[in-house]
């Protein structure tokens, strides 16, 4: 007999009704080999459908070349719109809906990724690839907010329920939203109303192309994680302006890949994993700072279930539109709590990877808590190649057995 639990019944997503209040957010998962969908993605996102969420979300999907981080990342073009298409079919065939995250990387990518220099919000240099970056020009940014409308226009082709804009993390809407990376001297910088242009812009024409029946979701930072970043009242006039722009809901999260990884992810960086999957004939510089340098380069930052829960029932009691919790969901109970703190849904990644059939096993009181053990392998393994966890992997290495026993025990 299944479970009777808030958890598992109907939520309203604007237009789009989920079958219950779970989301696999939109976590990278490396799998679009030559930015395009794979087997891998159509079978990792069918296998989570069958495993019981109410909607899941293939990540990071770019709304043109430029905005390209890394090779196995979807590039959104007429030519995958097929491909797109059979994975949503078999989403909706296992009784789930299916999202798509939109966005654009700014300065954190490379020439031999994205095809020209990195641009952002700013001119300068970028030590997260590293690289120089060029200011976006206004008809640049009249492109790209095109750019963004076309991709809506292409996830409906694809038959995606809803979209998801990526405006945290860092990337390119987050650079021109924090006084960090954004020193314009035009109308997209200065004050926050001027450094919140292009996301309004991209906002407008998004809800634009997704009319009356799409979704529209939202992910933003809460804060930025370091002094010079945005903090939390900045970002409540952001949630406020989200809110007035009509999206239909917003997911809260925190931090700065470039600045402030673990301030998103939480615990520590799996150092060893990282250089390890490195390609040395790339990254040979990289693999040696990691190694002698990598916990200063990437700072630990404590692990707890719903790590993001008190600064988030702060927005919470700031705006009225539905907010999707996400940041340390593993276990049934914290759900519940999650949901009675007045959020409409949860997303979870982690637990996802470490076991496709999650939510089924939730709901059936097989088990009330993941597996996953917080080691954040799939992490450090998902910027070299396509995500999974340590415990589905055969054959790995001892000195990476050891960074994630020693993790998991930390985490405990």
């Amino acid at each position: 007999m299944d479970i009777e639990s808030q958890v598992f019944t109907p939520v309203k997503i604007g237009p789009v009704t989920l079958r219950n209040r779970v989301i696999r957010s939109a976590a990278f998962e490396n799998m679009a080999y030559g930015n395009r969908p794979s087997q891998d993605l159509y079978d990792y996102h069918t296998a989570v459908a069958q495993g019981g969420v109410g909607m899941t979300t293939l990540a990071y999907a770019s709304v043109n070349r430029s905005g390209l981080s890394f090779d196995g990342q979807l590039w959104m073009r007429e030519e995958i719109v097929p491909d797109l298409r059979r994975i949503t079919d078999a989403v909706h065939e296992a009784g789930a809906k299916c999202s798509i995250q939109l966005g654009h990387c700014g300065n954190m990518t490379h020439r031999s990724t994205c095809g020209c220099m990195p641009v952002g919000a700013s001119s300068g240099f970028n030590l997260y690839s590293p690289t120089f970056v060029r200011g976006l020009k206004i008809k640049e940014i009249d492109a790209l907010v095109e750019d963004f409308g076309q991709a809506v226009n292409l996830a409906r082709k694809a038959g995606f329920d809803c979209v998801e804009i990526h405006a945290g993390h860092g990337y390119l809407i987050s650079q021109f939203l924090s006084p960090y990376t954004n020193h314009r001297h035009d109308e997209y910088g200065g004050s926050l109303q001027n450094r919140m242009r292009l996301m309004q812009r991209v906002i407008r024409r998004v809800m634009e192309a997704a009319g009356d029946d799409m979704g529209v979701i939202v992910k933003m930072n809460m804060h930025d994680g370091f002094r010079r970043g945005m903090q939390e009242a900045e970002c409540l006039e952001v949630a406020r302006e989200l809110e007035r722009l009509g999206v239909h809901a917003l997911v809260l999260s925190a931090g700065f890949v470039s600045k402030a990884p673990m301030e998103i992810m939480r615990g520590a960086m799996p150092i060893r994993t990282m250089a390890h999957y490195m390609d040395p004939r790339k990254f040979w510089w990289l693999k040696g700072l990691l190694y002698f340098f990598g916990r200063q380069m990437i700072p630990t930052v404590p692990y707890r279930e719903a790590y993001f829960l008190e600064d988030a029932k702060r927005f919470r009691a700031a705006v009225r539109l539905p907010l999707i919790y996400v940041g340390g969901m593993v276990s049934l109970p914290k759900m519940e709590e999650v949901l009675d703190s007045g959020f409409c849904a949860v997303q979870v990644a982690r637990a996802l990877v470490r076991d496709t059939d999650f939510v089924n096993k939730l709901r059936s009181g097989e088990m009330v808590r993941s597996e996953c053990g917080h080691s954040n392998y799939c992490i450090g393994r998902m910027y070299t190649l396509e995500m999974k966890c340590n415990r589905c992997v055969a054959n790995l290495p001892e000195s990476l057995r050891k960074e994630v026993e020693k993790a998991e025990k930390r985490w405990q």
